[in-house]
Order: C-alpha cells, then structure tokens, then sequence
C-alpha cells in the first residue's frame, strides 16, 4: 500500500534526509519520498502495524503527523534531526 502522511515541523533538506534515512531502516518501508514544500511523506507498506510505526517514528524525530500535539520539545527534536540531516547528507 502507498500512503501519505503530512507532518509538521518539516522545514529543509536536511529534514527530509534524516526521514529519509530513518523511514527506510524500517522493515516493511520502501519507497520514501519526502515533499518539503507540502510538508508530506509518502512510502509504500504492506502491514497496517508498519503505519503506526512509521508515524511514531516520525514523532520519536520530531516530526508529529499534522493535526497531533506539536509540543516545544518536539520542534527542538526536529532541530536537531534536521541539523543531523545536513551533516549526513
């Protein structure tokens, strides 16, 4: 199944790299494309488990699904995954 999840506190390229980078790790995940500009993330799964983990996983980096609790340490994490991103890149 190819899904979208749209996310918040997406703000570059170093973002979508440490997203990138997590999402693909995941057994089950395949395909991930990161859209900085409509602040998405769109992959493939086959099991309704791997949804919930990938949307965890996105918050575990700062990046809650939009319309969750976007809390202040939340944006801070999201700073760094970001910063880690751009190193890495």
């Amino acid at each position: 199944m190819k899904t979208t999840v749209h996310i918040q506190n997406l703000k570059c390229g170093g973002c979508a790299s440490t997203i990138t980078k997590n999402l693909t790790a995941l057994d089950d995940v395949s395909d991930v494309i990161v859209e900085v500009e409509d602040e998405s993330v769109t992959f493939d799964y086959s099991d309704e488990n791997t949804l919930h983990l990938v949307k965890d996983t996105l918050a575990d980096l700062g990046y809650p699904e939009d319309g969750e609790r976007n809390s202040l340490t939340d944006k801070a994490k999201s700073y760094i995954s970001c910063a880690i991103g751009k190193i890495t890149k």
